[in-house]
């Protein structure tokens, strides 16, 4: 890898959350790697679903890379879904790639463009292509360019990378709304590492679509902060699809 002056100092944007915001030292930086994994393989929806919450409180256009495999094996992207968090179609590109080589060649050039706000890249399993190499690679494009560069790891065990934060993210059940309508999007959200910060933790949060923010839920408005201090490669455990 050639040599590279040192990433300036990211952009950051707040996520609403007020406990997150603070450990994460202002919100989730633009211009870096993020890991998003599904902590079980039945939270792959969940995860999924931060994926593009977060895709939508960043802003700017956003291009999502997928391996064919995965649409046979889990389906399309629900756009209904998509549009009742809050996503404009508009703002989506989606791109379908034979497999996971394909899936990383396309994402480094995404990322690479300025014009881009988010590049999400989906990869399933744990494909060899994706090594700590590979990460670094989107990772200093990521820092060139501006583009949040967010990947959605389903089915995966989590390794060395060059990703500026790492979640994990598991189902949760929401609180219901007044006339016991369907409460808001829910999820159990475990900050595994961040580079440069020592702080890590988990919360339980809610996605508000009207404001297109992350909340504590409603009405407890508890919040768990779990300090856990894990080696980078620290595993999460899986049971794995297929």
């Amino acid at each position: 890898m050639e040599r590279r002056a040192p990433a300036g100092k990211a952009v950051r944007v707040a996520t609403g959350h007020g406990d997150i915001d603070a450990a994460l030292g202002g919100g989730i930086a633009r211009g870096r790697l993020h890991e998003i994994f599904a902590a079980e393989a039945g939270d792959a929806g969940s995860a999924t679903g931060f994926a593009g919450m977060l895709s939508i409180r960043l802003g700017g256009g956003i291009v999502w890379l997928r391996e064919e495999a995965a649409v046979r094996g889990g389906g399309h992207l629900h756009a209904p879904g998509l549009v009742e968090i809050g996503l404009d179609p508009a703002r989506l590109l989606l791109g379908l790639l034979p497999d996971a080589l394909s899936v990383l060649r396309a994402a480094a050039d995404v990322v690479r463009c300025a014009g881009v706000g988010v590049a999400v890249i989906e990869l399933h399993r744990d494909p060899k292509v994706l090594d700590l190499t590979a990460s670094r690679r989107l990772a200093l494009a990521a820092e060139e360019s501006g583009v949040a560069a967010l990947l959605l790891r389903i089915a995966a065990t989590p390794v060395a990378s060059a990703a500026d934060t790492r979640w994990a993210v598991r189902s949760c059940a929401s609180q219901p709304l007044p006339a016991n309508a369907p409460g808001h999007p829910t999820f159990d959200l475990e900050l595994l590492r961040q580079r440069g910060r020592g702080a890590d933790g988990r919360w339980q949060v809610e996605w508000n679509r009207e404001q297109a923010v992350f909340t504590s839920p409603t009405p407890s408005g508890a919040v768990v902060a779990v300090p856990a201090r894990r080696p980078a490669a620290a595993p999460i455990p899986l049971r794995r699809a297929g």
